[in-house]
């Protein structure tokens, strides 16, 4: 059983961004396509990325701002043109069944026109909606095994990091978080661990054009992982190989300055994430 993983978009935040996509990542193990997260674009990137919609087995949701479910419903209706005529599952914290049932309202006209004029298959015996608000397996299939924890994310509650184990390797999504002892003890002993990270050094740039900027300096603070602190939990899960993804700011610091400030609390392999990077 062969697995990889495709950083589909690397930024963080909901404003697009010139040099990194909205976040979305892509587990692919042999020939099935699992996504976790959809921000904006997400299905154009697995284009981009030579992957195959068709194959779409689950869309996995660590929790619900913009930049993690926007596209949500349009990967799996833009799947559903592509030729996938198999069963999705899709996987998210509350309200997820509501937000999907609205999706569905929205995207009516496309979806009555192609099933009556082209012919495609229903698009609602498509998928299926699983919500889950609490850790633990939240998904089998096969020799893929995903489990769920629930991490420090506010005000959303819960958000959810997000462990793959499959034959002879383990991956593992922080989602949007800060440090916290549950992250760690998912994160123990795997290959990969693929983390957010914050520069709160650099942050000041931007938020000096924003009139919410303390209420923002406020939420990135309380919410997200520093670049002082990323390499410590890597540390403490003993994984073997550091992925820096979800950049804030996803622009305009250099990949040597990501690389050193993880480096200060992780002596492992550390990798500056960028959208479409293989692993």
């Amino acid at each position: 059983m062969n697995a990889k993983v495709v950083l589909l978009g690397t930024a963080g935040g909901p404003a697009p961004k010139r040099t990194r996509s909205a976040p979305a990542n892509a587990v692919v193990v042999d020939d099935t396509l699992f996504i976790v997260d959809c921000g904006n674009g997400v299905a154009r990137q697995a284009a981009l990325a030579g992957l195959d919609l068709r194959s779409l087995r689950a869309i996995f949701l660590t929790h619900h701002h913009s930049d993690h479910n926007v596209d949500a419903g349009t990967l799996l209706q833009l799947a559903w043109t592509a030729g996938l005529d198999r069963k999705v599952r899709i996987v998210g914290p509350p309200p997820l069944a509501e937000m999907m049932h609205a999706f569905r309202r929205y995207a009516d006209v496309d979806i009555r026109t192609r099933e009556e004029d082209e012919g495609r298959p229903p698009f609602d015996a498509l998928y299926d909606v699983q919500e889950i608000d609490r850790g633990g397996c939240v998904f089998q299939d096969g020799g893929v095994t995903v489990t769920a924890a629930v991490v420090q994310h506010p005000p959303l509650r819960p958000s959810f990091a997000l462990r793959f184990d499959v034959p002879g390797r383990a991956i593992v999504f922080s989602g949007d978080t800060a440090p916290c002892d549950a992250l760690v003890d998912l994160a123990r002993g795997a290959d990969v661990l693929v983390h957010e990270v914050m520069h709160e050094g650099a942050i000041g740039e931007i938020l000096a054009r924003l009139s919410n900027a303390h209420r923002l300096r406020e939420h990135l603070q309380a919410s997200h992982t520093r670049l002082e602190d990323v390499g410590a939990v890597a540390q403490r899960a003993g994984v073997r190989t550091l992925v820096l993804n979800h950049f804030v700011p996803s622009e305009g610091v250099s990949d040597d300055v990501w690389r050193a400030g993880a480096a200060r609390g992780f002596p492992g392999e550390i990798i500056v994430g960028s959208d479409l990077l293989v692993l």
